[in-house]
């Protein structure tokens, strides 16, 4: 049970992280610069999330 909750919280934080982070790169109306950064703080926050994800289920995985 524990197992399928960590799952679908990681699918609505990329789900959030998509849709909050990719919907201004792609839809925003300002220059290109400002496109620029917020994509590469998106793709840092997804670095992150992809890190401490593989992070959790290596370290559940040894406890077992």
């Amino acid at each position: 049970m524990k197992s399928m909750f960590f799952y679908v919280a990681v699918g609505i934080i990329f789900t959030l992280v998509t849709f909050f982070g990719l919907g201004p790169v792609m839809f925003a109306d300002g220059p290109t610069s400002e496109r620029i950064i917020t994509l590469i703080i998106v793709l840092f926050i997804y670095i992150l999330l992809v890190g401490s994800v593989i992070y959790f289920i290596k370290k559940r995985k040894s406890v077992k």
